[in-house]
């Protein structure tokens, strides 16, 4: 059973308490606050494995939460909650550094199932050929997670990583961008492809300067080119 802590930032005591019943049932530990200050400071006191965090918060809302932790180096993991279905809202979480959203009201076995498949990709993955990927002057270890482009290495977070190896692994192939959330993320996340487009422009920035690209494949999805 999982026992990583996982801290639920919301000011609305309905939604915290059902969200803390169904992550605990499933072994997680939950912390609380009900303001953007008491999560930064739970953060930096706790250090959770997550963060369920909503946007509307008092004090300091959950855009400029996300937007402190990323700025200070932190990459724990971010489920955002947004109570508008827009989505200008989710796009700005996930350009902020977010790894996920959910919109209020939410079904809490799709929380735990997110949570549970952000944790999952955050670990080592298992792979039956462990030898580094060499396109280009790109170098992907699945092992050690290193990542490497010419003489500096990348910082990536979890998804960033996967997806890049997804693609790396089979140059020129063209993943559409529901292929892309299965096989890189191996979770359904219900049609929302956005997630995709969002991270490959995040990819692509840190790809500058070196051989490999990610190409678009109009009206189909995203193919690696050396």
């Amino acid at each position: 059973m999982p026992s990583e802590l996982i801290l639920l930032v919301d000011d609305e005591p309905s939604i915290t308490q059902l969200a803390r019943m169904y992550l605990e049932r499933e072994g997680y530990r939950v912390h609380e606050a009900g303001d953007g200050e008491s999560a930064l400071e739970a953060v930096a006191q706790h250090k959770p494995a997550l963060l369920v965090l909503d946007v509307m918060l008092p004090r300091l809302d959950g855009f400029d939460v996300c937007r402190r932790l990323r700025s200070a180096g932190d990459q724990v993991p971010i489920i955002m909650l947004t109570a508008r279905d827009e989505d200008i809202d989710k796009i700005l979480g996930l350009e902020l550094g977010a790894d996920d959203y959910l919109t209020k009201p939410f079904n809490p076995r799709e929380l735990t199932a997110r949570v549970k498949a952000i944790l999952r990709r955050s670990e080592p993955k298992k792979t039956t050929d462990t030898s580094p990927l060499h396109r280009g002057d790109l170098m992907v270890d699945p092992v050690s997670r290193e990542v490497r482009l010419a003489e500096r290495t990348l910082d990536l977070r979890a998804q960033e990583f996967d997806l890049l190896f997804t693609l790396a692994e089979q140059p020129g192939r063209v993943f559409t961008r529901e292929q892309l959330l299965q096989i890189a993320w191996g979770f359904d996340y219900y049609g929302q492809t956005r997630t995709v487009d969002v991270h490959i422009a995040h990819l692509r920035k840190k790809l500058e300067g070196g051989s490999v690209k990610i190409e678009t494949v109009t009206g189909v999805g995203y193919k690696f080119v050396v």
